[in-house]
């Protein structure tokens, strides 16, 4: 596949275009809410517990402090400048055993986050990263959601908004064809080919027996080729009091997309069989949206009416209950550290 047409797949499919394309509509909705507000960054106040309520520089170690142990894989918190002798120590104490995932204490998109088979690997991981990371135990589910819980402030129940199923960059070898021959076949994963190249590199020319299937990115990140689907027609009465029950025990959290590996649906509305891969906050986009089915205007609409929820909750958490908006100056400051990481993540 070429390079005229994979850019022509990209764009006559949105869901590939840049984000500022695509959140024209929600800049004239912030502009508003702005003066609604009287504060830029009136979005910190919709999950008071997590800083900037999830809209940047949030550290996922304390969002997983937040969350019962129960909910989520064993993770330890590696400083960059810490000494690799340490790290083994630390995840033997955890209890977390090769192959794991190493991913930024601060994400951006996917960036950075990568499986580790050995030791070998996090030693060039560790070496490589100059932020802080998390190591995580390997989630032993199959399936991966992005489930969007919304809840007011003075409400004890809240509901989930849109289910996004996320299916992982698998390919299916015939015996013939090389990886980097069967990722040009599909122009969702022949996008993906100059960072695997990178992280596989002799890998990328073997042949795969006829049938077999190989996970070439074991997390679901629409920038690392997995497919989006719209599942929403699973929330059912259950699923929502269950998460009802689970989002009660996260303090503070009211607004954000919960990305979750299950074994099933039927296990996930009984609360069984089920780990939080991690919660994002005010950024979060219902990623539902990126199903290939829906049209830009379908994007627009949830992507309004989910930043209305916000500004609902944003605007309640103020007023009732005495939680601060940013000052101008202490959200200035905040992006510009998001931009000075976002180059080192990007270094990466």
């Amino acid at each position: 596949m070429n390079k005229i047409k994979l850019r022509l797949h990209k764009i006559t499919h949105w869901e590939y275009w840049p984000y500022q394309i695509v959140y024209i509509p929600v800049y004239f909705q912030y502009i508003y809410y702005v003066l609604r507000t009287q504060s830029f960054f009136y979005f910190n106040a919709s999950n008071p517990t997590i800083r900037n309520g999830g809209f940047l520089m949030e550290s996922k170690k304390e969002i997983y402090d937040l969350i019962p142990q129960k909910y989520y894989p064993k993770t330890v918190l590696i400083q960059q400048d810490q000494s690799f002798e340490t790290i083994s120590k630390a995840c033997e104490t955890a209890q977390i055993v090769f192959p794991f995932i190493a991913k930024p204490d601060v994400g951006l998109r996917g960036t950075a986050v990568k499986r580790i088979t050995d030791e070998k690997e996090l030693a060039a991981y560790h070496k490589k990263a100059d932020f802080n990371y998390l190591i995580q135990n390997l989630i032993p589910y199959t399936k991966e959601i992005g489930l969007f819980y919304v809840r007011y402030p003075n409400q004890e129940k809240g509901t989930i908004t849109g289910i996004v199923e996320k299916e992982f960059l698998i390919i299916t070898g015939n015996g013939k064809n090389t990886i980097e021959e069967l990722l040009l076949q599909n122009p969702r994963y022949a996008f993906q080919i100059p960072v695997l190249k990178n992280e596989l590199q002799e890998k990328m020319q073997e042949v795969l027996a006829d049938g077999e299937k190989r996970n070439l990115v074991p997390y679901g990140n629409h920038c690392r080729g997995s497919k989006f689907i719209d599942s929403s027609h699973y929330i059912t009465p259950q699923l929502i009091d269950t998460f009802n029950t689970i989002c009660s025990e996260i303090n503070g959290f009211y607004f954000g997309r919960m990305d979750i590996m299950f074994e099933s649906y039927e296990q996930l509305e009984k609360g069984s069989n089920f780990e939080i891969v991690e919660i994002n906050g005010a950024l979060s986009e219902p990623t539902h949206i990126y199903d290939p089915k829906h049209s830009l205007f379908y994007g627009w609409k949830e992507l309004t009416r989910h930043f209305h929820y916000m500004y609902k909750i944003s605007k309640m958490n103020h007023e009732h209950y005495n939680n601060p908006y940013l000052t101008f100056k202490e959200g200035v400051k905040e992006f510009k550290k998001h931009h000075e990481y976002y180059d080192v993540i990007l270094k990466f």
